[in-house]
């Protein structure tokens, strides 16, 4: 949002804040909801990267194409237990997937 709408909203009565204020998320929701995002994120940038289909991955998972689409969109119904068991096994990677450095 440009500079000037925030200011002009406000005026107008309205209260403008992020996502977290408006959910009232705690800290660990954030992380958790940040974590799984990115969860989904790299399972679909190693999907794209390895020239596979959702079908071709779900194959790979012994799973179907469906539950492929919604890993890729952290959807709800994905549990972030099944993103975990398809994260890479590599630690390095998993830390810069949830950005963080960890020393082993």
């Amino acid at each position: 949002m440009r500079t000037e709408k925030p200011k002009r909203l406000e005026r107008a009565g309205w209260t403008v804040a992020d996502t977290d204020t408006f959910l009232e998320l705690s800290d660990d929701e954030r992380r958790f909801i940040e974590t799984k995002l990115a969860l989904a994120a790299d399972l679909r940038g190693r999907s794209e990267q390895l020239g596979l289909t959702q079908s071709e991955a779900a194959r790979r998972f012994g799973s179907i194409q469906s539950r492929v689409a919604k890993m890729e969109a952290a959807d709800m119904a994905v549990s972030t237990d099944l993103l975990l068991r398809r994260a890479p096994q590599d630690h390095d990677r998993c830390a810069l997937v949830l950005g963080r450095r960890y020393v082993m």
